[in-house]
């Protein structure tokens, strides 16, 4: 194997990892904030792809569909937290079976509304092409959803770090009873986090729906791939869900073009082996 191999899988697993942290990002912050454990996160991701397939369709617009597409599904999860999940308060069996429930609900509209053929998001052409750097062929779009995850990474990072509402948050992740005692209102940072989520993983959908397809069970396919992420960065830390999708965007790549006979295993050995070691995860607190 050449230098142009190892080149081109860090690269793919690179891009793959931009993808997941998009989709795992809002789901560390979702559970480090809220204490819930979203099963019907990944229903957000295929949602955001067939949205976005609906807005291509009606207006021929890829640009104007990533943004429709991600609002649209923040506002499903908002109407979610706000009326359902909100009101059962922190019971972690009533939560998981509601969510559970919200994924079938997702799925079997998918399906009933799209139908059950994979689809596919048909980007700009100029992002279909190629740039040869040192004589190794990099895709365009792949270094497109590197650059948007690093510009969402940065924001995100920023707004946690230099805002008012950041604070909050990070309080509300730290001690959520003690953010209650002075005075922050937790339940508008569980709104905004749950909204944020959504919009991630919606975001997600749209963009990865150009070489994943898009169809009635990807949420459920992505899902167990984002907690990996999610358990080996930490819950509750965007650094970690930074890390923790490198690590298995790499784990994924490099073992589906080296051992194609266990990809599975090396996909999630890191996950199993951080769980072993530290099992708060890689940035998790104790």
């Amino acid at each position: 194997m050449d230098a142009e191999f190892w080149v081109i899988q860090v690269f793919n697993g690179i891009s793959y990892g931009a993808l997941l942290f998009l989709l795992a990002g809002g789901l560390s912050l979702i559970f480090g904030v809220m204490r819930i454990v979203n099963l019907s996160h990944g229903s957000y991701f295929m949602l955001g792809g067939y949205v976005a397939l609906t807005v291509i369709w009606t207006t021929d617009s890829w640009v104007l569909a990533i943004p429709v597409a991600a609002l649209t599904v923040a506002v499903v999860g908002l109407v979610m937290e706000r009326v359902f999940l909100r009101p059962l308060g922190f019971d972690p069996l009533r939560q998981v079976l509601l969510t559970v429930g919200f994924a079938f609900l997702f799925q079997q509209g998918a399906l009933d509304i799209w139908g059950g053929d994979s689809l596919d998001i048909s980007p700009p052409e100029f992002l279909t092409e190629s740039v040869v750097i040192g004589g190794v062929y990099f895709p365009l779009y792949r270094a497109f959803m590197i650059g948007v995850a690093l510009a969402i990474g940065v924001t995100i990072w920023l707004t946690m770090e230099k805002t008012r509402m950041g604070a909050m948050v990070r309080a509300a992740v730290d001690d959520s009873e003690m953010a209650r005692g002075v005075g922050i209102d937790t339940s508008l940072v569980s709104m905004f986090i749950f909204a944020l989520g959504a919009f991630l993983a919606a975001l997600g959908g749209v963009i990865g729906g150009a070489f994943l397809g898009v169809y009635p069970g990807l949420d459920f396919e992505i899902l167990p791939i984002a907690f990996a992420v999610v358990i080996i960065g930490g819950m509750g830390s965007l650094g970690g869900a930074a890390v923790g999708s490198l690590i298995v965007g790499l784990a994924d790549n490099f073992g589906k073009a080296l051992f194609p006979e266990v990809s599975y295993f090396t996909l999630y050995a890191p996950m199993v082996l951080i769980l072993a070691l530290k099992p708060t995860g890689l940035f998790g607190r104790e």
